[in-house]
């Protein structure tokens, strides 16, 4: 059993290595993508906050400048909260200028910038959108994700086979019968040897580097399933955990898409606003900010998204309604935590991978996280590299 499982592990870490080495060390700067962001395009993401103390403009002015600078082009998606000195941002569907997305100063409504999300070749402002989509789907679009998806899988599989082939062997004696004497005898795997040769360094490496984070490298597996290979994720969970019908599936597609909501955008907020408190009062939670309000024109409907204490992540709201976008009637709403287990545990695997949770200091362990990663896969393929060469030496 011991050799089969060495085979999948070997066979499984050639496989991801290199998508590994991509992910982790892209995962590790993505941590800061909204630092890296500005620190190249500060004149598009950076505004000078009013020195009278002037407050922003409401999103939905915003919007209408925006749609004003493209007439040509729709806007379906509105945030509706913003960080002081930072840049609102606007993602437009087919407009007639190759960009879609646009940079605007909250406090003026004047366009500071727009480029096409991911494209590199359109120059270096480029660069953190490119970053994401290399970590996504190696910028290769639905065929990347699904590749990725797969390494995802496989990882998750590796985690238990890595592990399991750090145990130490069965006791041959009595005296080394017990727990405490299992616990013993697996010590070692814990350790880096000091002092130790090149090959030593890197298998010690390569153990201990997998046992120590091991928690939170199981994480990372199965939420990026969830991210990229829901089709696998979702009845695996739904086995273990009850859960809640999925917003997107509440409002179910028409034949024909519907360019334009029949409720204007403020009527629409309004309504929003009006069944969230509902929704707040019945249910007992509390809103803490809006988050965002978008249009689905397959579907003809409205999806509002707050921040509310049911919210393990503290950057994004995922406490949300669903209204249809002609009457504004309620079509289904989702509750992140507390409603269904298996959306609380999905709620904390995707906001522990976006280190949207526990500030600097998380966000600096999963930047390590993504370098022990690509570490892992490097010193993986030098070990199977080195044991290839000293069979061919004996032969």
């Amino acid at each position: 059993m011991r050799r089969q499982i060495v085979l999948l592990h070997r066979v499984a870490g050639l496989a991801m290595a290199l998508f590994l080495v991509i992910a982790g060390l892209t995962g590790s700067l993505l941590v800061w993508y909204e630092e890296i962001d500005a620190a190249i395009n500060p004149g598009w993401l950076r505004v000078a906050v009013p020195a009278d103390g002037r407050p922003a403009l409401p999103p939905l002015q915003l919007r209408a400048a925006v749609l004003e600078h493209y007439p040509q082009a729709a806007s379906n998606y509105l945030m509706l909260h913003g960080q002081p000195g930072r840049a609102a941002i606007f993602w437009l569907q087919a407009p007639p200028p190759a960009v879609d997305t646009v940079f605007v100063d909250p406090y003026t409504g004047a366009v500071l910038g727009a480029r096409r999300h991911g494209a590199i070749g359109d120059g270096l402002h480029n660069l953190a959108p490119f970053i994401y989509e290399l970590h996504q789907s190696l910028a290769l679009g639905r065929t990347g994700v699904l590749l990725l998806g797969i390494v995802a899988l496989l990882w998750t599989i590796d985690c238990f086979a890595g592990a399991w082939l750090t145990f130490p062997a069965p006791a041959r004696h009595p005296a080394q019968a017990g727990w405490r004497a299992w616990l013993r005898r697996w010590r070692p795997a814990w350790r880096v040897r000091q002092p130790a040769s090149t090959y030593q360094r890197h298998y010690d490496l390569h153990r201990a580097g997998g046992l120590w984070p091991w928690a939170l490298l199981f994480v990372f597996a199965w939420s990026s399933v969830a991210f990229n290979l829901p089709a696998v994720y979702q009845p695996v969970m739904d086995a273990l955990f009850a859960r809640q019908p999925e917003p997107r599936t509440l409002a179910p597609r028409r034949a024909a898409a519907q360019p334009q909501p029949g409720l204007d955008w403020p009527a629409a907020l309004a309504r929003a606003r009006h069944l969230m408190a509902g929704e707040s009062h019945r249910h007992g939670f509390t809103v803490i900010e809006e988050s965002s309000l978008r249009y689905d024109p397959r579907s003809a409907s409205f999806h509002y998204r707050v921040r509310s204490d049911l919210d393990v992540n503290e950057k994004r709201g995922n406490t949300s309604l669903v209204f249809d976008a002609n009457d504004g009637r309620q079509l289904g709403s989702f509750r992140p935590t507390g409603a269904a287990a298996g959306d609380t545990v999905t709620s904390w695997l995707l906001t522990l991978h976006l280190a949207h949770r526990w500030g600097l200091p998380y966000r600096l362990a999963v930047t390590g996280l993504g370098l022990v990663i690509a570490m892992l896969s490097l010193t993986g393929v030098y070990l199977w590299w080195k044991k290839r060469r000293a069979r061919e030496q004996r032969r």
